[in-house]
């Protein structure tokens, strides 16, 4: 880095960042003295020296994971790490795959739309439902609109019952700044 002068400033300080990894420590990189020790098969072999589980483990021709590293003493398991780390990135991304990311779409009105274009603005909210996803609809008011929050809380009513079939009403209309908001679900996430 270069800085003004071609100096560096007094107050620049450096600090070193350590990740906290999610790894697991195996084998020699286990700075302990005692350990309580699990075979591979489950059964508690006890408290051991490191040492002596690390031997009882090259013996096996396997691993010594540590577990439970904020145990006293420190939980390690004889295993094969790399079946082990195998199989856990298996279930994870079995995880990410069931997982349904939910999105919440906006659908926007005035208080004075025609009958067409409010119809419409609920087809649109029918498709967004039937896809999954969450419905925000706003009604904005401009001006004076404002004196009459009863005509934009029939408007959500009307548009809440187009949809009564498909969604749930998640959240009540509710006047916020110069807007009117409701959110709709769809009924198979709520059931």
């Amino acid at each position: 880095m270069v800085f003004f002068g071609g100096c560096k400033p007094a107050f620049l300080i450096c600090r070193e960042v350590k990740f906290i990894s999610r790894e697991h420590r195996i084998n020699e990189n286990i700075r302990v003295r005692e350990i309580r020790v699990v075979d591979v098969d489950g059964k508690q072999l006890g408290v051991l020296p490191t040492r002596e589980a690390f031997k009882l483990a090259e013996e096996r021709q396997l691993d010594l994971v540590e577990i439970a590293p904020q145990a006293k003493p420190p939980v390690c398991r004889i295993m094969d790490y790399g079946k082990f780390r195998y199989e856990q990135s298996k279930r994870e991304k079995e995880a990410r795959k069931n997982q349904r990311i939910i999105n919440v779409k906006e659908v926007k009105l005035r208080p004075n739309i025609d009958d067409h274009d409010f119809n419409v603005k609920a087809k649109n909210a029918i498709r967004f439902l039937k896809d999954g996803d969450k419905v925000k609809v706003t009604i904005m008011f401009r001006g004076r609109q404002i004196v009459h929050p009863d005509l934009g809380k029939k408007l959500l009513e009307r548009m809440a019952e187009q949809v009564t079939d498909l969604a749930n009403v998640e959240r009540q209309p509710k006047l916020e700044g110069k807007n009117m908001i409701m959110i709709l679900a769809p009924k198979q996430q709520q059931e």
